[in-house]
């Protein structure tokens, strides 16, 4: 990664750039970075870079000595990423930090007093980027901030690649607390799982610690947090087969085959879920399901596509949802939380980001439910410990979503790693 800063005040980076982790990866090369004195850019023989803001206010940098100083930024790559931090850009986030660390090569533009011409920001500006609602006299202690953070991404700067994982804002939580030496400190002791030395145990504490210290500081960073790894039961999914009464007082259903269950299957191993259940009433369909399983596990189809033998091994028939959860109980030893999906609105349903936030709470094995064609009845959704509100792209309140798309989209809500 090389990063170039263009700065009228250039020794702001001097003890930054040469203590610490950044002092070490620079002197390694893990990193390069460069600082571009604006002040030997400016006009005349006072080296000017500023001068009064049209309309009344402060002093505003020029467009001119900015230009020259990135022409000469640009030397080493003419594909550099111009960034600029300023109180008006865009909100500075984990993501954008990764995706700037992506990147070969950056400039970042100090702004200071008043900022910089707009002219130029139009002009030559890809990212304008802001670390919250808070202004400072200038660009230098946000650039010191974009650099530290991106750094620690890249392999060699930080000693231990896992401490990088276990930060705050990677996996989408806060992270755990941390306790050093003495183990009691003015009375107050070390929790003991730490000192145990049970590995497992640890991880466990850490991660409900972190689900505890998110749901009351940070709630809002569970839209982006793959929430599998902090949850200490099971995920299960149920696709419940519901065969219907036509006028005719004949039973009509959607078959099986309709409803593609390798795809549904795909999804459940894509996102963890530990075993899908095929639930319906009807011995024929769940005969034609098994068979389905047995042409893509053990027939030509096995050869044929193995991803397709992947997403059927944790399939399961059963005849009824009581069934589904009993064996899940008999997996688990607890019952589910149960969690219902419909296509239309249904009364008391729930945003997903608050049922998100209510499995975590629970800490129970989590059990979804999906419908086929007709959905999931009423007295299956009264059931339900909570029911999702309906996915919708804003056109109508009814969905048209199949099955297998919609247990996609729900599924990486949830199990999605941001």
């Amino acid at each position: 990664m090389h990063v170039t800063i263009i700065t009228a005040f250039p020794e702001f980076f001097q003890d930054f750039l040469s203590t610490s982790i950044i002092g070490r990866a620079i002197e390694s090369g893990v990193i390069q970075v460069d600082v571009v004195n604006l002040r030997e850019y400016g006009l005349g023989n006072y080296r000017q870079i500023d001068d009064y803001s049209f309309g009344s206010g402060g002093m505003v940098l020029m467009p001119g000595p900015l230009v020259k100083a990135l022409d000469k930024a640009k030397e080493r790559s003419q594909n550099s990423w111009v960034v600029y931090p300023s109180p008006q850009g865009a909100m500075l986030t984990q993501e954008m930090v990764e995706s700037l660390a992506s990147r070969e090569d950056i400039v970042i533009i100090c702004g200071h007093y008043e900022g910089i011409d707009e002219r130029f920001v139009e002009k030559y500006v890809d990212l304008e980027v802001s670390l919250g609602d808070f202004v400072l006299t200038g660009g230098e202690i946000p650039t010191m901030a974009i650099i530290d953070s991106m750094a620690r991404l890249v392999p060699g700067v930080v000693g231990r690649d896992k401490a990088v994982e276990e930060d705050s804002f990677f996996r989408g939580m806060l992270d755990f607390p941390h306790y050093t030496r003495p183990s009691e400190w003015k009375g107050v002791k070390v929790p003991p799982v730490l000192l145990s030395g049970n590995e497992k145990e640890i991880t466990k504490w850490r991660d409900l610690q972190a689900v505890q210290r998110t749901l009351r500081r940070r709630p809002d960073l569970l839209s982006r947090a793959n929430i599998t790894s902090y949850l200490q039961k099971g995920v299960y999914l149920a696709l419940v087969h519901h065969p219907v009464l036509n006028r005719a007082g004949e039973v009509t259903t959607a078959a099986i085959t309709g409803l593609d269950l390798s795809d549904i299957g795909r999804s459940c191993k894509t996102y963890g879920v530990r075993k899908f259940l095929v639930v319906t009433p009807l011995k024929s369909q769940r005969e034609l399901a098994k068979t389905m399983a047995d042409h893509w596990m053990e027939g030509y189809g096995a050869l044929f596509n193995p991803s397709r033998a992947e997403a059927f091994k944790e399939m399961k028939t059963v005849a009824t949802l009581e069934k589904a959860i009993e064996w899940i109980v008999s997996k688990e030893r607890e019952k589910p939380t149960i969690i219902g999906t419909t296509a239309r609105t249904f009364p008391g349903s729930v945003h997903w980001l608050e049922v998100k936030r209510f499995i975590l709470e629970e800490q129970k094995p989590v059990l979804f439910l999906f419908g086929t064609a007709s959905g999931l009845p009423d007295e299956v959704l009264d059931q339900c410990s909570e029911v999702l509100q309906p996915l919708s792209g804003g056109y109508e309140d009814y969905n048209h979503l199949s099955v297998r798309t919609a247990v996609g989209v729900i599924l990486d809500r949830f199990f999605g790693w941001r």
